[in-house]
């Protein structure tokens, strides 16, 4: 193609500036470009078969690798090739009228950035020519290297591989009539757990099927060879039919060369404009039979075989990112910009496309930018135990609870890796059923249940949270020790609801059977160092971790999570009956002030122990009274929610959607810790002590866990550690003499 400036073309539009090259229009444009594919006052081309619509398409694919090149060069910085080898998939679906695209490759932010440039989406953010698309590229407050719940018109975050089949599949499943594609890459394909999380989904709901992998599959990962690369065509399809797909649409851009290219995957932008245009309509069909099947009831995958870094500056594993070397001015980015020009008249036809397809920009269209309707679920009819009363479990009291909600919101959706039952919370199961297609009362299953349970933290915490940031109220269950495994789709999501510009409900899990309980299992179910990874996401501003003391606390702590938006709210609580140690009205309290006084003895020296947890209580009880007895005064304060003890500098929560300015003030801390001594304590990680050490200005220590040993009891668990109300008695009188 050969580049010229605009002066020699028609009058350039206004969103073209920053454009830096243009080209001649391309052969046929006056027959097939005279007016555009996607008609005014509808959602879609009329036929995936006609020649304009084919046409208009090799346009709009070749726009989109166009401006992820260039933005990404303007900062020398970026990821072009992974999306560039599958621009004409994602331009075929828009063109096809679906806009609801996410993907799990973060890398394809470019390509996806580009794609809301076009349809005017990008506009919300203030960005109206490519100009300000490149300014603002990898810029605070602009588009970020990755996907983020801040750009207006994009579904869900991406960054971490493995991760956008449950948004698709959350997004499915809340809106039945909608096709949710979303891309992953070839590279990607063995991350943690992506097809055995679509595998269980779709056994657990077989007639929820409109969601649809797109598969780039271009031969490479980041910066090697992908492990799929040698793989047959028939293979690729076996191992998806393998894996319970009953369609499977594979096109390979290697059967429309006509450059003779060497390798099996190849680059159709090399391809004579003939064969472009036979390898378009073949995706553009292709797309179209894959849509139509997902949306029929087929569980269905569109493959599409090109080479990575098709179309850009570089091929293979070489074109997946830019480096300082690879600037605007450098030749190889000038060359390749020249080759992928536009005229003035093609990029105007390109945007009206996008603009109307779908029914408008995607910001003003996706599902992800409205709120959910949810049912009200009313007043909870919590029940409140008499103090000092007969033991409770707490994750029991707080099951009970879930029943209810569940009942009143037929969305509602509880996940554990089938272990409900043995954490005491099988009531859950009772009340809401757990999804499986065998019919079983003796195991609380039902095809229509809301209880999702696949051996998988990764599928849990992905459907539980992905479901929470497309609108709908979700509960993650499972023991703290097994947590880890689906902390990073639940991180990626707190921090994207932290960016949202819209509210969603605050996504919410339930850690049971920690440490202390734990010990006849061995090391392998004792991690309460989960707990330091909370502690650290408190600084974020919208991440709470909850510790109620007993079965009326949990109650009130659950209560008050169901009333807030895009927060991350962890409760870890036991699953033994445990004494009731607080009312209702206490801790409400706790809430607010985020911790509240339990027990207090005066005494010519004063004590201080700030407990974290439950069962911790029990040796700081047994401690008390020995130092009452030595004349020792002291005071013993359950840290309710730690988040609240921090000062608000401590935190980014300003910055967070939905933001909560709730801190306790000095005054009120030195209410709730001044003495002088103060002990921390806590049965997992130390760090949830931070805001208080902090803080606090007394002689001062930690109690927290060690490490992990097979014991026959909670006891010789907490002495291991170091947990005993000798140890505490010994360290609390060396501080105050």
């Amino acid at each position: 193609m050969t580049a010229i400036t605009p002066k020699a073309s028609s009058a350039l539009p206004d969103f073209c500036e920053g454009i830096q090259y243009f080209g001649e229009v391309l052969p046929g444009f006056e027959t097939y470009g005279a007016t555009p594919a996607v008609e005014s006052g509808k959602v879609a081309i009329a036929s995936p078969t006609e020649a304009n619509a084919v046409y208009q398409t090799l346009l709009f694919s070749d726009a989109l690798r166009y401006l992820t090149l260039q933005i990404t060069g303007s900062k020398a910085s970026g990821h072009p090739g992974g999306f560039a080898s599958q621009a004409e998939a994602y331009a075929a679906l828009v063109m096809l009228g679906y806009k609801n695209i996410i993907t799990e490759v973060g890398h394809h932010a470019p390509g996806f950035y580009s794609a809301m440039f076009l349809d005017r989406s990008l506009e919300d953010m203030g960005i109206f020519r490519v100009q300000e698309l490149r300014d603002r590229f990898r810029e605070k407050h602009g588009l970020l290297g990755h996907l983020s719940g801040y750009i207006p018109g994009i579904l869900a975050p991406a960054g971490p591989l493995g991760q956008g089949q449950h948004f698709a599949m959350a997004a499915a499943l809340l809106h039945k009539d909608k096709l949710f594609p979303f891309t992953l890459g070839d590279g990607g394909l063995g991350e943690p757990y992506i097809v055995s999380a679509i595998a269980h989904f779709h056994t657990a709901y077989p007639d929820v099927t409109n969601f649809l992998p797109v598969l780039v599959w271009n031969g490479y990962s980041q910066e090697h060879h992908s492990m799929v690369s040698l793989k047959t065509n028939e293979q690729m399809q076996a191992y998806w039919q393998g894996n319970g797909f009953d369609e499977v649409v594979l096109i390979d851009a290697k059967e429309f060369d006509d450059r003779d290219q060497p390798g099996d995957y190849v680059d159709s932008t090399a391809f004579s404009f003939e064969q472009r245009l036979a390898f378009t309509k073949a995706v553009l069909v292709s797309i179209d039979k894959a849509a139509t099947s997902a949306l029929s009831g087929k569980l269905t995958v569109f493959i599409i075989k090109q080479l990575k870094g098709a179309g850009v500056h570089a091929r293979g594993a070489k074109s997946h990112n830019l480096y300082p070397k690879d600037t605007l001015d450098a030749p190889h980015i000038v060359s390749a910009l020249r080759s992928r020009a536009l005229s003035p008249e093609e990029w105007q036809l390109v945007r009206t496309n996008a603009e109307r397809a779908g029914g408008g920009p995607a910001a003003k269209t996706v599902v992800t930018e409205f709120a959910l309707p949810l049912p009200e679920l009313g007043e909870l009819p919590l029940e409140e135990y008499a103090v000092s009363g007969e033991p409770k479990v707490s994750t029991t009291a707080m099951g009970r609870l879930v029943g209810i909600v569940g009942q009143k919101d037929r969305n509602f959706l509880v996940t554990n890796a089938d272990g409900n039952e043995a954490s005491g919370i099988a009531n859950i199961n009772q009340a809401l059923k757990i999804i499986h297609p065998t019919t079983d009362d003796l195991y609380n299953q039902a095809p229509n249940g809301q209880v999702y349970e696949p051996l998988s933290e990764d599928a849990c915490a992905g459907l539980a949270a992905g479901l929470s940031l497309m609108g709908a109220r979700t509960l993650w269950c499972s023991y703290e020790s097994f947590a880890i495994n689906g902390l990073p789709i639940w991180q990626t999501v707190i921090q994207a609801m932290a960016e949202l510009r819209r509210p969603t409900p605050s996504t919410i899990t339930l850690f049971t059977a920690g440490a202390l309980e734990q010990g006849r299992n061995g090391w392998t179910h004792q991690r309460p160092e989960i707990e330091a990874y909370f502690a650290s996401l408190m600084r974020n501003g919208n991440v709470f971790p909850l510790f109620p003391p007993d079965a009326n606390s949990i109650q009130v702590c659950y209560d008050w999570a169901l009333t807030t938006k895009n927060k991350g709210i962890v409760i870890t609580a036991s699953k033994s009956p445990l004494p009731i140690r607080t009312t209702f009205a206490q801790t409400h309290q706790g809430l607010q002030d985020g911790a509240v006084v339990l027990h207090e003895v005066a005494g010519d020296r004063k004590v201080v122990f700030a407990v974290i947890g439950d069962m911790t209580l029990m040796p700081v009880f047994e401690a008390a009274a020995f130092l009452e007895n030595e004349g020792i005064g002291v005071k013993i304060v359950s840290v309710i929610n730690p988040r609240r003890l921090y000062r608000p500098d401590d935190t980014a929560w300003e910055t967070s959607s939905e933001a909560d300015g709730g801190f306790l003030d000095d005054a009120k801390f030195a209410e709730l810790f001044a003495g002088d001594a103060l002990i921390g304590v806590t049965g997992g990680a130390a760090a949830m002590l931070e805001p208080i050490m902090l803080r606090s200005t007394a002689k001062r220590d930690t109690f927290a866990w060690k490490r992990g040993e097979t014991t026959a009891s909670a006891g010789e668990l907490m002495a291991f550690n170091g947990l005993t109300a000798e140890a505490l008695t010994k360290r609390a009188i060396k501080l105050v003499h």
